[in-house]
């Protein structure tokens, strides 16, 4: 399979967001010593901060027995599963991309919180007085994010129709 092909390239886009994902939390937890050292400064609105994400986005849903940590790896992997079985039969460089940053993603903290109890985030950000503060996140989230909006922008392009739009498989 070439990764010129939509599947290949879906794939890859998978397996080098999972690898960076991994690779920059890692990184931070055993080179840098993030836990040790406290927060580190990057530029004037953004610091490496280690937090253990025990729910889902901006914390939803805390879990604080095995019980819910199992379940939130299972339904990672689920919906992993499902991007995964979808971006093998699309057509579509765009949506193959999309689907491949979101499984990376997710495939990403559900080693996390199989690993650890809890997703490893790192990533804040705030303004420069630090009057605002948004959540903090890792490069699995930020995967899941542009891959969601790269399926938002190909349900609005127009062009050839492929399994999404035209409802058939």
């Amino acid at each position: 399979m070439s990764v010129s092909s939509p599947r290949a390239l879906g794939l890859t886009v998978a397996g080098v967001s999972l690898a960076a994902d991994q690779a920059s939390k890692l990184g931070l937890l055993f080179g840098a010593r993030l836990a040790e050292t406290g927060p580190i400064p990057v530029a004037p609105f953004a610091e490496f901060r280690l937090i253990w994400n025990y729910g889902i986005s901006y914390g939803l849903f805390q879990q604080d027995n095995p019980w819910g940590r199992w379940l939130l790896v299972a339904l990672a992997l689920g919906a992993a599963i499902l991007m995964t079985r979808w971006l093998w039969k699309t057509g579509s460089v765009w949506l193959a991309v999309s689907l491949g940053l979101i499984v990376g993603g997710a495939i990403g903290n559900a080693i996390d919180r199989a690993w650890a109890g809890a997703v490893i985030d790192f990533v804040h950000l705030f303004l420069p007085d630090r009057s605002r503060s948004w959540y903090v996140f890792n490069l699995a989230d930020l995967w899941i994010v542009v891959g969601v909006v790269g399926l938002l922008v190909d349900s609005l392009r127009s062009g050839p129709e492929d399994a999404t739009k035209s409802g058939s498989s």
